[in-house]
């Protein structure tokens, strides 16, 4: 399907134009495939390296981040197929060190694999750190994601933290609250129990090179030296920028939440194989379409209209599904999306990081369907009870470091500040509240027990616990 016009084009780059200006993206690369591995469109904006004024190209190295876990889902999935686990089976059965403690209900692979384990968001526990306090350091000799100490000592940390957790989101199953920790420890379970030695061998045995995904791959420091990786670019806490090719900087110790890196032109054969269900542009089928179904079938809500299925989120586009996932990191904003009855796939990748790249991919995708740029979404603005005014009332903190807060205003309306900067919080649905911006929108969503008391609340895609 192809109804892109040179108008349409052109308002599609003027997009990715002011989206670069509104948030001082350095350099994007975006291309459209359909199923057969051609490609539609390419084109590269700005620079891998701004201060250099060094191009970007189809084999430049960005970071993929949470585009991962599609990844890691495959993997499991693949095992599956193989029958080397069964994803309905508890997670305790393949790591040891994670013993459900204090959860009555057991955890099974597949909460895990659509981030409905019942937890709450955690710190990050980091490889730098790790490492450091380890006293091992990552060299081209010896690499970080082959040795078995350093995933020992991940998967001990990860799993004794989740282990520790006494509140919860939920029974397991009930809720999706994003949750990096469980896709680490369904990393760990492709490193022990897969006919590989670590979880960066079998993504390369089974899924990298037969793909021809040759650029890819979850190292740091290979890409640290790479000349052709993006510069990353992350803002500091004092409003300035960093700049550097420092790929651990804030990254998961269990690589299977976010630590692939890659390319425009490896990741649209990704795309690809998805659209042909399973099997690649070069005719090697790496998996079997009843578990590309499996991954791509809505399973928990993430907002009105998008459900995450295996490592993948689901949303309608008129009568046409759209399955994608988004990625961000220090330096780092990707999405790859891709309709099946369109027979597209859409990939969008910048070395900056908080770029609304998920808006270009959107943008991308619906004017080659012959669509509007953007869906219009209305809503009919109701008033909160004064049940829900004071149920949803207090602070509301993520384990990650966010925070929001929703105190009663004189007019009898609820204000939200978010990190301690006000936004408009608009209530549409009972227990629903809006935040609109300007290239995305945010539900929260009152989270409440079998009794019907608020105990915390959905922004985004994670539940905060409330705690006061």
């Amino acid at each position: 399907m192809n109804f892109m016009t040179e108008k349409s084009r052109q308002d599609l780059e003027n997009l990715v134009g002011q989206i670069m200006e509104d948030c001082h993206a350095r350099g994007i690369a975006l291309g459209v495939t359909d199923a057969a591995g051609t490609i539609l469109y390419e084109r590269y904006f700005g620079w891998r390296d701004a201060e250099r004024k060094l191009p970007i190209h189809r084999d430049t190295i960005f970071g993929m981040a949470s585009v991962t876990k599609s990844f890691t889902a495959l993997s499991v999935m693949q095992m599956q197929q193989c029958g080397m686990l069964n994803v309905d089976d508890p997670v305790k059965d393949y790591i040891p060190e994670f013993t459900n403690k204090n959860q009555k209900e057991p955890v099974r692979i597949r909460h895990l694999l659509c981030h409905s384990g019942g937890y709450f968001p955690l710190p990050r526990i980091v490889v730098d750190e790790t490492a450091r306090e380890m006293g091992i350091e990552d060299s081209r000799e010896r690499e970080l994601i082959y040795r078995n100490d350093f995933a020992d000592e991940g998967i001990r940390r990860v799993a004794g933290r989740l282990d520790s957790q006494t509140r919860f989101t939920g029974k397991p199953g009930q809720r999706m609250s994003y949750c990096n920790d469980g896709f680490g420890l369904l990393s760990d379970i492709v490193r022990r129990h897969s006919d590989c030695s670590s979880f960066a061998d079998y993504l390369d045995r089974h899924i990298l090179k037969p793909l021809d995904m040759e650029r890819s791959n979850i190292s740091f420091i290979r890409n640290t030296l790479d000349d052709n990786a993006a510069v990353l670019y992350t803002r500091t806490r004092d409003g300035g920028w960093r700049a550097d090719r420092d790929f651990q900087n804030d990254a998961f110790v269990l690589q299977g939440g976010g630590g692939l890196k890659s390319t425009l032109g490896d990741m649209l054969k990704y795309a690809a194989m998805y659209l042909n269900e399973g099997e690649g542009i070069n005719g090697k089928r790496i998996i079997d379409r009843y578990s590309i179904e499996e991954m791509c079938k809505p399973r928990q809500i993430v907002k009105p209209g998008v459900y995450y299925g295996y490592g993948l989120e689901i949303r309608q586009m008129g009568d046409m599904t759209v399955v994608e996932h988004g990625g961000s990191l220090p330096g780092v904003s990707s999405n790859f999306c891709f309709c099946p009855q369109a027979e597209l796939g859409v990939v969008v990748l910048c070395n900056t990081m908080d770029v609304p790249v998920h808006a270009i991919a959107e943008a991308a995708l619906r004017l080659y369907c012959g669509l509007p740029m953007k869906e219009v979404v209305t809503h009919s603005l109701r008033r909160w009870t004064e049940n829900e005014k004071q149920q949803l009332k207090g602070e509301y903190v993520s384990g990650e470091g966010d925070r929001f807060l929703l105190t009663e205003e004189t007019d009898g309306s609820l204000a939200m500040t978010v990190n301690g900067e006000p936004v408009d919080l608009l209530p549409v649905y009972p227990w629903q509240g809006i935040v609109k911006k300007k290239y995305s929108d945010v539900y929260m969503t009152a989270v409440r027990n079998e009794e019907g008391q608020v105990f915390g609340a959905r922004y985004g895609s994670r539940i905060f616990p409330k705690i006061g």
